[in-house]
């Protein structure tokens, strides 16, 4: 029987989506890329492949996954089984400094952006925001990792050279000028078969390391503005959003390869959207989903089920 082959390595990522396959009869099997042994010699099975690979993998224990999926991925491209979200999303997933060369491809906007290895090349980044606020982060990121504001050099160079200073899994240091945003939240648009879902507004004052996935709170969201609000969703889907920017965003998921994401903005004081991330390892918030009537994750398994019932003859 041909299936929908789904890669990952946190099921707690990827039980809502196996429910909705279930819900709609879809033959599936799960692929948890943690560990494992490929043989070259052997054929993949007949079915698609979709992969949810995650940036942050690492951070669960699994600091190869990224690496093993990579390698798994080229094997079935190379046998011309049907990929969702290849080689290319994952190329992307792990690399922000790739991110933004593609957006920039589209002319869509990102931060002023430096990439650093070595503590004191991050200091020596840090000068081209000499009074301004600016802040660190991961190339290889996910869950917030690195994201730190500072608001002068000196204080740059008292984190890095701190016990709390983060190393990158992949030894870059992302040092990129800080956004000023009149209201504290970003806007998350998300993609799936390479269509616009919705877009969600996610309030960011309490912090960066937010994420819709119902099992965590973590996420890769820009910085805090910092002020008490009143208590409100952190999670609210908009209603019609529209903007040129949607268009610019498909392009880059069409010239990648990239089927679903979630792609985050934040918009400047003087109307600017400075675009920031790419997740192609995209999750949902069932509250916020729940209010709007919308959902991302059963959009995504019928996707995954007209492409399976496409390319391959189910018995």
């Amino acid at each position: 029987m041909s299936k929908v082959y789904v890669i990952h390595e946190n099921r707690e990522w990827t039980v809502h989506l196996t429910r909705r396959l279930e819900e709609l009869g879809v033959p599936y099997e799960e692929w948890h890329l943690d560990e494992g042994m490929l043989d070259l010699s052997t054929e993949p099975p007949e079915g698609i492949f979709y992969s949810r690979m995650s940036a942050s993998s690492h951070t669960r224990d699994h600091r190869f996954a990224a690496e093993f999926s990579g390698q798994v991925l080229a094997w079935l491209e190379a046998h011309d089984r049907t990929v969702i979200n290849g080689p290319n999303a994952l190329r992307l997933e792990v690399s922000k400094v790739l991110q933004y060369l593609e957006l920039n491809k589209s002319g869509v906007k990102t931060p002023k952006t430096i990439a650093a290895v070595g503590k004191e090349n991050i200091i020596k980044a840090a000068q081209n925001f000499a009074g301004q606020s600016f802040i660190t982060k991961h190339n290889r990121a996910g869950k917030g990792l690195g994201v730190q504001l500072f608001h002068s050099i000196e204080a740059l160079k008292a984190y890095v050279e701190g016990a709390a200073f983060e190393e990158p899994v992949d030894g870059i240091t992302l040092i990129q000028e800080y956004i000023y945003s009149p209201e504290s939240y970003i806007t998350r648009c998300e993609f799936v078969g390479g269509k616009f879902v919705y877009a969600v507004k996610v309030d960011t004052s309490e912090g960066f390391e937010l994420c819709p996935a119902d099992a965590c709170q973590i996420g890769d969201l820009y910085c805090p503005v910092g002020e008490e609000v009143e208590e409100k969703p952190k999670f609210q889907i908009i209603d019609h959003f529209e903007d040129e920017i949607i268009e610019k965003y498909k392009e880059v998921l069409v010239r990648n390869n990239i089927q679903v994401a979630g792609i985050e903005f934040i918009r400047a004081a003087d109307g600017t959207i400075y675009t920031y991330d790419i997740n192609t390892n995209t999750n949902y918030n069932s509250d916020a989903e729940a209010k709007a009537g919308k959902y991302g994750m059963f959009e995504l398994a019928l996707f995954l089920k007209k492409t399976l019932e496409e390319k391959c003859v189910l018995v």
